[in-house]
């Protein structure tokens, strides 16, 4: 009893999820963890971090794109900025 209370009382800030590999990216998950000296959930948290900043910088890019093109009016910060 007192570990439910214990849960429902102090959940924790991350969300938990469980994700199926192939073996081969468990064993390299596994190496990597160890290499860095980190638990393998921590070592794969860092690399979906990694994964979701590279698909931002993608999709920033993809933006910055579309804008940048001949004929474009080009703003002073003072021009953008005016109050």
């Amino acid at each position: 009893m007192i570990h439910f209370w214990y849960t429902l009382v102090m959940s924790t800030a991350k969300s938990r999820i469980n994700v199926s590999v192939p073996e081969d990216v468990k064993v390299a998950l596994s190496n990597l963890a160890k290499r860095d000296q980190v638990p393998t959930a921590t070592k794969a948290e860092h690399l979906i971090e990694i994964g979701l900043e590279i698909e931002e910088d993608e999709a920033w890019d993809k933006i910055a794109s579309l804008r940048d093109s001949k004929g474009t009016k080009f703003y002073t910060h003072t021009e953008a900025f005016k109050t």
